[in-house]
C-alpha cells in the first residue's frame, strides 16, 4: 500500500523537528511524523511520502531541499511554489493551486500511483480534492483544528485572517473525503456538525497514539521545586496544576477566577500554572501577552500572592518533574480549555498518576470515559471548576482511585493501536467495489453496554459465533452516539455492525457494502421529526428540579439527556406536565438516574421495526436483546426477545417480557445462549425434529 499525505504548514522535516519554530510548527506535526513511524510497522505498508511545500530563508536550508530520505519506507518530498518564503497558514491559500499542480506532475511522474492522498489541515485538504478531480485518487481528511471553532471562540479579529478561505477549503475537504479521520468524538459529533458538508457517516473517530510511557516514572526535580517553591507561602500543600499555552482558546484566566472566587479551594490547595515561556510579557505576540496580563491582574484582585505560582519559563524534560511535584502533593490537573481537540498533556498528567479536572468540551470526553480517571466541567462555570476540585481533593479514596484508572492511559492511547485502527480502515477502502451483500434472512439487534459487552472472553466468542451464522444480519440498539458505538465495538473486538440505531432509536445508520462508511436513515429522520419542538421541552422541563441536563455532547438533535435524582414515578410525570404544555413526547428512563427524552413514539423497539420493514423480514426472523430499562420497548415490540442473565431494571420479572427468554449465561454469551434457543428449533431437519423429547 502507497500513501501520499499532505502537509502544507509549518517547518516539516524528518528529525529532530524544532516544535514552537513558528506558529504553525506545532502538534499535527508531531502526529504526522509519529503516525508515519507507527505505519512502517505494517509489512501491508510499502510506501509512504510526505508532500509539503518547500521555502528558503532564516528557519535553515533543510525546507528547501526537494526530497529528504526519512527512512527505507518514508521520505519528504518538498515542492516549489511561487513564494519562495516561508508562509504562515494564513497567507498560504493563494499557493494552493500551484501545489496542486506541482503535486499532480509528480504523481504522473511515478511509477505506482498512491493508493490513497491523506491531507492534513485545510489547505491541504483543498489540495487533496484538487488531485481527486484530476487523478481520481480517494483521499482521507485530518482537520487536526476547524475554522468554525476557532471563529466562534476567538475575540480577535486580527486572528482570523483568512478564516472564509480556510472554511471554505474545510467544507471542499469534507465533501469530497472518502472517509474523515478524528480524533475525538467531540470534532466527529459536535465540531463537524456546523458543516454544510457534514456527515457524520463518513467520519471515523480514531484517537491518536501517545508515547506517555516516561510520565509513568516521573520524579521530582530540585530545579521544578524551586521554580514553583518560590512564588508560595505554603509549598507543600496539594496543587491544582494547569500547563497550557496563554491563549484565549485555553482559558486559564476563568482558572484563576475559579481559585479566586473560592475561598476554600484557597485554604486547600494551591494554584500552579506553567504559561508556556516568556522573558518580558511585553515582548509576546498579542494574544499570548494579553492573556498573561488577565491573569495578572486576576491574581492582583483576588489577592492571590503567596497560593499561585506562575514560573516564567520551563524546558521540554521538565515536564515530568512538573507533574510528578503536582502527584507528590496528592494534586490535580485541571484543564479548563474552551474546547480541547484532543488532549495529549491530560494523557501526560494521567500516566504521571494525577486525576483530573478537564473541560467537556472535545477529546477530555474520551479520555475520561476510556479511562476514568478524572470529572469534567463546564469551562465557562468558575463554581462548577471550584467544586469538582474540591471534591476530588477531600475524597481520598476518589483521588487513589482515579489516580490509579489515569495510569492505564499509556496502553490505552497506543501508536501501534492507531496505526491498527487506521490500517483496517484503508484495507477495506481499497477492497474492490464488489456485489451488494445477500439480503440477510435473520436479524439481531442487541443493546451494547451490559448485553453485548462486559465480558472479553464472551465479546470473542460472539464474533466467532457470529461469523459461522450464513445470512444473520447483525445490529446494535444503543444509547450511544454512532461514533461512541463504533468506537467501543472496535476497541472490543466485536464484529462490525451493519445496522446501527443510536441514540436510544433516535438515529439509524446502515454499514456501506465495503463495510466503512455508514449511510444515515433519512427516511426515519424525516418520519420522527415532525412535532418536535427540542427547545420548547427544555423550557419545561427547565422548572424540574430533580433533573440536570448531561453534557452538551450527549444532547443530539432528536434527544435530550438529562440526570435524574431518581424515582420511578418521574417519567409518568414528566410526561404529564409536557401533555399539559402540548408536547408530545418518549421518556426512557435508564440505571435508575438516566432520562431520555425523545420525538413521540420514538424508541430501540420502533427503529428495529423501522429496520425490519426496510429489509424485508417477517417479525419472526428477527431477534433482539437487551439488559437495562431502555431496552424495555425493543423487547416488548419482538416476538424474540433475549434478557442476559445480569439484566437490570427488574426485566426478567416485567409482565411485558413475558415472552421473552432469560438467559441463563451474562454478556454476549447470554446473547448467543438466547439466539440459539430461538434458532435452533427452525434448522433442524423434520427427522431430528421428530427426535426431540
Amino acid at each position: 500500500m502507497f500513501v501520499l499525505h499532505i502537509a502544507l504548514q509549518g517547518c516539516l522535516r524528518g528529525r529532530e523537528v524544532d516544535y514552537g519554530l513558528t506558529a504553525d510548527t506545532g502538534g499535527h506535526i508531531r502526529y504526522l511524523l509519529e503516525l508515519l513511524a507507527a505505519s512502517e510497522a505494517d509489512p501491508a505498508v510499502a510506501r509512504l511520502t510526505v508532500a509539503t511545500r518547500a521555502f528558503g530563508g532564516a528557519h535553515g536550508p533543510d525546507y528547501a531541499r526537494p526530497h529528504e530520505r526519512v527512512s527505507a519506507k518514508t521520505e519528504i518530498l518538498r515542492l516549489r511554489t511561487p513564494e519562495p518564503g516561508y508562509l504562515p497558514k494564513e497567507e498560504l491559500w493563494h499557493q494552493v493551486p500551484a501545489f496542486t499542480e506541482a503535486l499532480v506532475a509528480w504523481i504522473e511522474a511515478q511509477p505506482r500511483r498512491p493508493d490513497f492522498l491523506h491531507a492534513h489541515y485545510a489547505d491541504a485538504g483543498a489540495v487533496a480534492a484538487g488531485v481527486r478531480d484530476r487523478l481520481g485518487i480517494p483521499f482521507l481528511f485530518t482537520a487536526h483544528s476547524l475554522g468554525r471553532v476557532k471563529r466562534r471562540l476567538c475575540a480577535d479579529p486580527a486572528a482570523l485572517a483568512g478564516m472564509e478561505q480556510r472554511i471554505a477549503a474545510e467544507e471542499r475537504a469534507l465533501a469530497g473525503a472518502a472517509l474523515v479521520i478524528a480524533s475525538s468524538r467531540d470534532e466527529a459529533e459536535v465540531q463537524y456538525a456546523g458543516y454544510a458538508a457534514y456527515d457524520p457517516g463518513r467520519i471515523r473517530v480514531v484517537p491518536p497514539g501517545s508515547d506517555v510511557s516516561r510520565f509513568a516514572e516521573a520524579a521530582c526535580s530540585d530545579a521544578v521545586e524551586r521554580s514553583i517553591a518560590r512564588f508560595l507561602r505554603e509549598p507543600d500543600k496539594p496543587v491544582l496544576l494547569a500547563l497550557a499555552r496563554p491563549v484565549a482558546r485555553k482559558n486559564l484566566p476563568m482558572l484563576v477566577q475559579a481559585y479566586g472566587e473560592s475561598p476554600a479551594l484557597q485554604e486547600r490547595a494551591n494554584l500552579v500554572i506553567f504559561a508556556g515561556c516568556r522573558s518580558d510579557i511585553a515582548a509576546l505576540e498579542p494574544e499570548p501577552a494579553a492573556n498573561l496580563q488577565e491573569i495578572l491582574l486576576l491574581i492582583d484582585r483576588y489577592d492571590l500572592y503567596g497560593r499561585v505560582a506562575l514560573p516564567k519559563s520551563h524546558r521540554p524534560e521538565e515536564v515530568p518533574a512538573i507533574y510528578a511535584h503536582a502527584r507528590a502533593r496528592r494534586g490535580l490537573f485541571v484543564n479548563p480549555a474552551l474546547n480541547e481537540p484532543f488532549g495529549l498533556t491530560l494523557l501526560e498528567a494521567a500516566a504521571a498518576g494525577l486525576p483530573l479536572v478537564a473541560t467537556d468540551s472535545g477529546g477530555p470526553n474520551d479520555i475520561v470515559e476510556r479511562c476514568g480517571n478524572g470529572e469534567l466541567v463546564n469551562p465557562q462555570q468558575p463554581r462548577a471548576i471550584a467544586e469538582t476540585a474540591l471534591r476530588i481533593l477531600d475524597d481520598p479514596a476518589l483521588w487513589d482511585r482515579y489516580a490509579a484508572a489515569g495510569r492505564s492511559a499509556a496502553t490505552a492511547y497506543d501508536w501501534h493501536r492507531h496505526a491498527a485502527a487506521y490500517h483496517r480502515l484503508l484495507a477495506r477502502l481499497r477492497a474492490e467495489q464488489g456485489e451488494a451483500p445477500p439480503a440477510p434472512d435473520h436479524l439481531l439487534v442487541c443493546d451494547i453496554d451490559g448485553t453485548l459487552l462486559g465480558s472479553q472472553d464472551g465479546v470473542r466468542a460472539f464474533a466467532a459465533w457470529h461469523r459461522a451464522q450464513r445470512g444473520m444480519a447483525f445490529g446494535v440498539a444503543t444509547g450511544r452516539s454512532l461514533h461512541s458505538a463504533l468506537g467501543v465495538l472496535e476497541r472490543e473486538g466485536a464484529p462490525p455492525p451493519r445496522v446501527v440505531i443510536a441514540s436510544v432509536g433516535s438515529e439509524i445508520y446502515h454499514l456501506d457494502d465495503r463495510g466503512v462508511t455508514y449511510r444515515a436513515d433519512t427516511a426515519w429522520r424525516e418520519r420522527i421529526g415532525e412535532g418536535w419542538e427540542p427547545e420548547r421541552i427544555r423550557q419545561v422541563l427547565a422548572e424540574e428540579p430533580r433533573l440536570h441536563p448531561q453534557a452538551p455532547l450527549e444532547q443530539r438533535r432528536f434527544k435530550l439527556s438529562y440526570l435524574s435524582d431518581g424515582g420511578d414515578d418521574l417519567p409518568d410525570r414528566l410526561r404529564r406536565r409536557l401533555e399539559r404544555a402540548g408536547l408530545r413526547c418518549s421518556l426512557v428512563q435508564s440505571h435508575g438516574r438516566y432520562l431520555d427524552v425523545l420525538p413521540d413514539g420514538v424508541s430501540k423497539g420502533t427503529a428495529v421495526e423501522h429496520v425490519r420493514r426496510g429489509l424485508g423480514l417477517d417479525r419472526g426472523r428477527v431477534l433482539v436483546a437487551g439488559d437495562s430499562g431502555n431496552d424495555v420497548e425493543m423487547l416488548r415490540m419482538a416476538a424474540q426477545a433475549i434478557i442476559v442473565a445480569n439484566y437490570r431494571d427488574g426485566l426478567g420479572s416485567r409482565p411485558e417480557l413475558r415472552h421473552g427468554f432469560v438467559a441463563k449465561q451474562s454478556y454476549a454469551r447470554g446473547v448467543i445462549e438466547g439466539a440459539d434457543h430461538f434458532l435452533r428449533p427452525k434448522r433442524l431437519r423434520p427427522a431430528d425434529a421428530t427426535a426431540r423429547p
